[in-house]
This record gives structure tokens, sequence and C-alpha cells, in this order.
């Protein structure tokens, strides 16, 4: 789907807060309400929007730990990876799921209360799972950055 600079500035807009309101993206892309809301319809029915969601802080929610767990399958079958896939979306402690080249063959990102959580995580998930091989586990010591926007800059 062909973007404009009123595209841009709307996708951007959303990106930073889902929550504006249709007048807001008028007045800042100059355009009619009409306009924007035949423009959003456009983009959401595109896929271009692929969903709009509230970004939760788990720290304030008692998930007070977050690790980085690369993880290398047994066997790449099709079948395999998408049995991992399934499960990786189902678990809803695991945030993001990339498959991925190199080593691993899968990078999570996981949220949890406490080490007891963690550890009944690695076993639903992995000791459970015949065709993980392995598992290597980074512990985030810090948020510095958390977010899904991407750049629109190259667009316009």
């Amino acid at each position: 789907m062909p973007l404009d600079n009123s595209d841009t500035i709307i996708l951007n807009a959303l990106q930073s807060n889902a929550r504006c309101s249709l007048e807001q993206l008028a007045d800042f892309t100059g355009l009619s309400t009409a306009t924007v809301q035949r423009r959003l319809r456009s983009l959401r029915d595109a896929g271009v929007i692929d969903r709009e969601i509230a970004v939760l802080d788990p720290d304030k929610l008692g998930h007070n730990m977050t690790f980085v767990v690369m993880v290398e399958l047994e066997r790449e079958r099709l079948d395999q990876i998408d049995l991992f896939v399934r499960q990786a979306r189902k678990d809803p402690q695991v945030q993001q799921c990339y498959y991925i080249t190199g080593e691993a063959d899968f990078c999570l990102i996981c949220v949890v209360k406490d080490m007891a959580d963690f550890e009944q995580l690695t076993h639903r998930l992995f000791f459970e799972n015949a065709n993980v091989r392995r598992f290597r586990t980074s512990v985030v010591m810090g948020r510095k950055k958390v977010g899904l926007d991407v750049p629109l800059d190259h667009l316009t």
C-alpha cells in the first residue's frame, strides 16, 4: 500500500499514543476528521496497522524479572518449528518470540514474577519438550528501551 506524508504522520502519532483522537490526528495532518477516519480504516484493512495495544509496566504488575532465552531445537522440521511457535504464542509469559539464524533457533523475551516462576516456565517450554536441545538464559538487568515502533522516515 503506497503511503503519503499524511499517512506517515498518522502512523507516527499512533505509534506514540494509540489513544490519539481523530481530531488530534486531523490537526497534525491538516486533513478533515472524516478523511483521517477513512485513512485509518484503509490502513487497518491493509494490515499496515496490525493492532492497537496498551503497553504495561511489568514491574508495577508483579512481573519483576525479564529473561532473554536463546533456544536450540533438536530437529528443525517444519512441524517441530510450528509446534514450538504455537507453545510460545500460547504462553502469556512469553512476550516476544523470534525465529532466528545463528547458533540458536529462537530468541524469547519472557517476563516472570520470580525465579520459581521462571523455573516453572522452563519446565513447561523447554524441559517437557523433547525437541529442545538446549536453552541459554540471560537475565535482563534493566529496561533501557522498550517498544515496537517501526521507523517511517524512509517513506517520505
